[in-house]
């Protein structure tokens, strides 16, 4: 099957803003983003949407996340975390690829616009209940610094992973 969909998302973290720690450890936030509309309104995500004609994959990201939080990025500053092939037999028009990257160094705090809502969680308090199930199977990979290459394929529901293939690296 061709896809014609072709996507980015980042995940911007940071550490804790409070400078607390765990374990000796940084306690580490992620910000995601609560669709207020469009494909996958309702559920989090993290910040991202469609490459345009002519556009990298990197100036898209950097592109979007402006559009949907005004946090201003640079291309160079994205890190290469994974990319992502999603299924929808019984909606092939959904079906799409996504480049992920991880966010680190950005200017601006992220603000509400009439697409996104951002909010920052802690890594070990993600809302995967209100996430597209894929989620679960690749989110917790790419907040431990390791790259994913993985293909989900979702039953005919439209809302559950009927079938995954992971390679983490």
């Amino acid at each position: 099957m061709r896809i014609e969909n072709h996507t980015t998302l980042i995940l911007l973290v940071r550490a804790c803003p409070c400078g607390g720690k765990q374990g000796g450890d940084p306690i580490t936030h992620v910000l995601l983003g609560y669709k207020k509309r469009g494909f996958g309104a309702g559920k989090y995500t993290g910040i991202g949407g469609k490459i345009e004609p002519g556009e990298t994959v990197r100036a898209a990201a950097v592109r979007e996340m402006r559009e949907e939080t005004g946090v201003v990025m640079s291309p160079r500053d994205l890190v290469d975390a994974g990319h992502l092939t999603f299924y929808f037999p019984a909606r092939p028009k959904w079906s799409l690829t996504t480049r992920i990257f991880i966010g680190r160094r950005w200017q601006g705090e992220p603000t509400e616009t009439g697409e996104i809502r951002p909010v920052w969680f802690e890594i070990g308090h993600l809302p995967f209940d209100t996430m597209w199930d894929d989620a679960t199977y690749w989110y917790p990979y790419i907040l431990e610094n390791k790259c994913v290459r993985a293909t989900f394929t979702f039953s005919t529901d439209c809302k559950t992973v009927a079938a995954s293939q992971i390679e983490i690296w």
